[in-house]
Formats: structure tokens, C-alpha cells, sequence
């Protein structure tokens, strides 16, 4: 698949993915289930789950360094600034051919543009928060978010599931 086709599915992931609420039980549900894979996957994961400029659920797995952190914070505050996931602008910007510092100004520092964090999308009500995992590579990142809100939303991976590189 190519860049475009992914990003046509992940419009369509977002389009999709859409909680009833956003609260410390839903953000329970689905970082227990994403801690549930990564366990049984032995996945050096960190998990994090916002509401914008509130944590909810956060993680972090046997095998993560100090580094996961900054990345999900870095991936996360790219969310919160496009209300997009990560890896749309990841790839967007190879489309491009620049950095988000090259075209948006904005420090690389503060904003990681790989994959991993995802918009958390309350039905009328709108972007208010990410999903964010942090450990993989960034393809993977994102595939693994979309898993588990496709399994405490009862929607089908396989349906929005990423086409095969």
C-alpha cells in the first residue's frame, strides 16, 4: 500500500473510532486491553491515555526506557495540535518531503511526528484527548492503538486494520 491508501484508512480509522465518553473507566477499558496484548505479546510498551492536559491511564512495560516517555508526550502534543494521529502527519510530511519544524515552525522537541497517538473522538462532543503507545516502530505503534479501540469498541480490526506494506 501506499502512502495515500494510508492515509485514506486512517481518516477512515478516525472517522470510525468514536467513544461514547471520555472518563477514567473508559480509559481503564481500553489501556487494560492494550496492556492485556502488550503482555501477551512480551511488547516493551509505554501506554499513555489524555484527556488534553489530563492523564488518565498511563503504563509502562519491561523493556521501555526513559526515552518513552518523551516520545508519547512529543506524539501526543502532535495530536493535540492537529487532531489528527501522529502517524498522518508522519506521513504527510514524507509526502512533503519536510519536517513539521520546516513546515509548521514547530520544535522537534516538543512534537514527534511518528506513529502512536491516536484522537479520542467522543461522539458530540469532538477531539479531546489521545491514545498514545510508545516502544515499536511507529506502523506498528499506531496498528496496535487501533487493535484495542476496535476491541472495547466491538468494531472489526480487520475492517480498519492498515493494508499490508
Amino acid at each position: 500500500m501506499g502512502l495515500n491508501e494510508d492515509l485514506e484508512r486512517i481518516a477512515l480509522q478516525e472517522r470510525e473510532l468514536i467513544l461514547p465518553r471520555l472518563d477514567a473507566d473508559v480509559a481503564w477499558k481500553i489501556g487494560s486491553k492494550l496492556h492485556q496484548l502488550a503482555s501477551e505479546r512480551h511488547l516493551p510498551i509505554v501506554i499513555d491515555i489524555r484527556r488534553f492536559g489530563h492523564p488518565l491511564f498511563y503504563v509502562a512495560m519491561e523493556g521501555t526506557t526513559p526515552d518513552n516517555p518523551e516520545w508519547v508526550r512529543r506524539k501526543s502534543n502532535v495530536v493535540a495540535r492537529f487532531h489528527h494521529s501522529s502517524y498522518t502527519e508522519a506521513l504527510k510530511e514524507k509526502l512533503k518531503d519536510r519536517t513539521i519544524y520546516e513546515s509548521q515552525g514547530l520544535p522537534i522537541a516538543d512534537f514527534a511526528t511518528h506513529g502512536g497517538s491516536f484522537p479520542l473522538r467522543v461522539a458530540n462532543a469532538g477531539i479531546v484527548g489521545s491514545l498514545t503507545v510508545s516502544g515499536l516502530p511507529m506502523r506498528q505503534d499506531h496498528e496496535l492503538v487501533v487493535e484495542a479501540l476496535c476491541v472495547v469498541l466491538g468494531r472489526s480490526y480487520e475492517q480498519l486494520r492498515l493494508q499490508s506494506e
